[in-house]
Formats: C-alpha cells, sequence, structure tokens
C-alpha cells in the first residue's frame, strides 16, 4: 500500500490562511474602478491613434483572484535574479501595473507569494511577468492580478538587481513605461494613451 505524505499541503494550507486577512483588506479598500473589457476596448479603438497592441494570445497563463486589472505601466528588466522586483512591489503601486522582463528564463521563478502579498498591501493593479512564477496555490487566494509563462519552484538568484523604466518586449509588445495596460481573461492590451468607455 503507497502512503501520501501531506505535510506539503497542510503548510501551503497554513500560508494561505495567514493571508486571509491582507485578501480582505485589499478587496474593501481597492480605489482602482473595474477594468473595461478588453474585447470592447478593442472595438472601440483599434483604429484610433491610441495604437492598440495585443500581446499574443495564450502565451501567458492567469493567477490570483482579480482576472481583470489595468493602470499605468512600470517595468522591470531582470534576469534569473529579482531583487529590483521585490523593492519596486515593497514601494507604493498607485494602481500601476508592473511589467517584469524576466527573459522568459524556465529555470527558476521569478516571483513568488511575498512578492505578490507586497503587491496587494502596495495598491498594485497586477503583475505581468514574462518569465514564471511559484508559490501558486498562496497566489490565488490573493487579491492581484498576475500573469505568468507558468509556475517553477525553484526561486530566483539575487544577484543583479535589474533595471527599472525600461522599455521592454516580448509578446509581440512594446512594454514602455507610462503607457497603460488592460488585461483580462481574453488577452492583455497595450495603448500610449488611458482608455475608457461610453458611459
Amino acid at each position: 500500500m503507497i502512503h501520501f505524505r501531506s505535510c506539503g499541503t497542510k503548510k501551503a494550507y497554513n500560508k494561505i490562511s495567514s493571508f486571509t486577512t491582507i485578501v480582505r483588506f485589499s478587496s474593501t479598500t481597492s480605489s482602482k474602478s473595474s477594468t473595461p473589457a478588453t474585447a470592447d476596448l478593442c472595438d472601440l479603438h483599434m483604429q484610433s491613434p491610441e495604437r492598440l497592441q495585443i500581446v499574443h494570445p495564450n502565451l501567458l497563463t492567469s493567477f490570483g483572484l482579480k482576472k481583470s486589472f489595468h493602470g499605468k505601466i512600470q517595468t522591470v528588466k531582470c534576469f534569473e535574479s529579482n531583487p529590483l522586483v521585490r523593492e519596486i512591489l515593497s514601494s507604493p503601486g498607485d494602481g500601476d501595473v508592473l511589467v517584469v522582463d524576466g527573459g522568459g528564463s524556465p529555470r527558476c521563478a521569478i516571483m513568488g507569494d511575498m512578492l505578490a502579498t507586497f503587491a496587494v498591501t502596495n495598491g498594485w493593479s497586477g503583475v505581468v511577468v514574462n518569465g514564471y512564477i511559484r508559490d501558486s496555490m498562496i497566489i490565488n487566494n490573493l487579491d492581484v492580478g498576475v500573469k505568468a509563462l507558468g509556475t517553477h519552484p525553484l526561486k530566483s538568484l539575487k544577484d543583479y538587481r535589474g533595471e527599472h523604466n525600461v522599455r521592454v518586449s516580448f509578446g509581440g509588445v512594446e512594454f514602455v513605461p507610462g503607457h497603460y495596460l488592460y488585461s483580462d481573461g481574453d488577452g492583455i492590451l497595450v495603448s500610449e494613451e488611458e482608455l475608457s468607455l461610453p458611459p
């Protein structure tokens, strides 16, 4: 007879429980308005001077409780090392979206539950990662939107700080600091200007 060890599951459950207060607090204090549907934004703005860009479909997987999010773009460029990601998410986000270009490396995770928790408590609307995350079971119970290539159990190095607010490109899109990102179940749009729908 095969006996399964449950200590890993119990540990994950305990960690999730410890974040319950954070999730509830964020859900009741978010100042960001609801995200307009990307399909509706395409219908209204695709031929406009805002020059919408669309990330390649099915490239990124959604994590976290927020399935739709939007905000002004900030960027971090790094490779298998995440000190700057931690530093930025530990600072006030003011509803911005952090786009992390980790070079798509499949050798480690760029973000885990602690950094996702920083994003929640500091008012970041979401995080988009050209790379992998870990602690996904916990992140899926946090009030934050995360898009990433997938999951990886190994944490990143801390050797290279990275670059903040430089232009980065992946998924067929150039992400420019100060431009705007809109994400939902249909995909990710990037625009030079802030977009809205008619009332």
